[in-house]
C-alpha cells in the first residue's frame, strides 16, 4: 500500500535542484554555525530619535531584463526636506537588509540623527523572479544572472531603468561620492561590478561575504584591480570571515583576501574586515554602523 505521508521537501534542493551532496552538507553547516556577532546599540531603534519611513513598490522590467519582476523598497530618512540634497545609498537583496540582522533604516535613523552619516536615501532592491537559476547548481530565478554576471547590463538597469524612475521626485546629490552600492554574496560582487563598469555613477561599495569566484567569471577580478590603469576612484568595503563558503565555485575566505590584497596592491581605498563569520549578514550586520562611519567619512 502507498505511504500516506508526506514527504519534506529540502529547502535547499528546493532552491538549487543541482545541489551536490558535499555543498549541501556545507551549506548546512553555514546555518548551523554559531556566530559570534550581535546588533550594538545603533542599530537598535532609540525613543529619541526620528524614524525614517519606507514606501514599497514593484517593478517590471523592459528594458535590461524583460519581462522580470521585483519588489523594492525606498527609505527616507525623517530629516529630509528636499531643500538639502540627499545622497544615494542602493542595495541588492533588498529584503534581507531591511531584515534584522542588519536593520539598516535603523541604523540609518540612528546615525543622521547624530551626524555621524550624511542625509542619505535608502533603496532596497531585488532580485528578478524569473530567470535561469545559478550554473551548475540550478534553480528558476533571475538572481545569479543578474548578480553573478559581470559586464554592464545590472548597473545599466539601476542607472538607466530603475534608479531615475523610482527617485523621480526627490532631490539627490548628483555626484558618485555621494553614491553607494551594497550587497551579499552575488549581491555583493554584483554591487562591486556596478561601481566598477560605472565608477561616474557609484563611488562607493560595500561588499559582504562577497562572491569574487568562478560562478559567472567573478574570480577575475583581483587580476583586473591589479591591471587597470589608472585605477578607478572608489572607496571599497570588503568582510568576510573563516567561515564562509568552500564549495564547487570557489572558496570565499581565500577569494576576499585575494580582493583585498589586490585593492592594496593597485592602492585603492578600502577597508577589509576579515572574521569568524559564515556566510550571512551577522557579522556585517553587527559592524554596520561603524561602516557606515567609514563610508561616508569626509577625509
Amino acid at each position: 500500500t502507498m505511504s500516506s505521508t508526506s514527504t519534506i521537501v529540502d529547502p535547499l534542493y528546493a532552491a538549487f535542484p543541482g545541489l551536490s551532496k558535499k555543498d549541501h552538507s556545507f551549506w548546512m553547516s553555514v546555518y548551523q554555525t554559531i556566530e559570534p556577532y550581535n546588533l550594538g546599540p545603533d542599530s537598535t531603534p532609540k525613543a529619541t530619535v526620528p524614524q525614517g519611513r519606507l514606501v514599497k513598490g514593484q517593478w517590471k522590467s523592459e528594458q535590461n531584463y524583460p519581462g522580470t519582476l521585483r519588489d523594492y523598497w525606498v527609505y527616507i530618512p525623517n530629516q529630509y526636506d528636499g531643500k538639502h540634497p540627499a545622497n544615494l545609498m542602493v542595495f541588492q537583496d533588498g529584503a534581507l537588509y531591511l531584515g534584522n540582522d542588519i536593520n539598516v533604516p535603523t541604523v540609518f535613523d540612528n546615525l543622521i540623527h547624530v551626524g555621524e552619516m550624511p542625509l542619505t536615501i535608502g533603496v532596497f532592491v531585488n532580485p528578478g523572479d524569473k530567470g535561469p537559476g545559478c550554473p551548475i547548481y540550478g534553480g528558476n530565478d533571475n538572481r545569479s544572472f543578474e548578480y553573478d554576471s559581470l559586464g554592464s547590463r545590472y548597473s545599466r538597469f539601476l542607472i538607466e531603468e530603475l534608479l531615475p524612475e523610482i527617485t523621480k521626485g526627490y532631490h539627490l546629490v548628483d555626484s558618485p561620492e555621494g553614491r553607494a552600492i551594497c550587497g551579499i554574496s552575488s549581491g555583493g560582487i554584483c554591487s562591486f561590478n556596478a561601481a566598477w563598469e560605472r565608477p561616474d555613477y557609484f563611488g562607493k561599495v560595500v561588499s559582504h561575504c562577497g562572491s569574487f569566484v568562478n560562478i559567472r567569471g567573478g574570480h577575475e577580478y583581483p587580476s583586473l584591480i591589479r591591471k587597470s590603469k589608472p585605477k578607478k576612484p572608489l572607496r571599497i568595503f570588503l568582510q568576510s570571515g573563516n567561515n564562509d563558503l568552500n564549495i564547487v565555485h570557489g572558496n570565499w575566505p581565500l577569494a576576499n583576501q585575494d580582493m583585498a590584497s589586490a585593492l592594496e596592491y593597485a592602492e585603492y581605498d578600502y577597508q577589509f574586515v576579515f572574521g569568524e563569520g559564515s556566510h550571512t549578514l551577522k557579522h556585517g550586520g553587527a559592524i554596520f554602523p561603524n561602516t557606515m562611519r567609514w563610508l561616508w567619512r569626509s577625509n
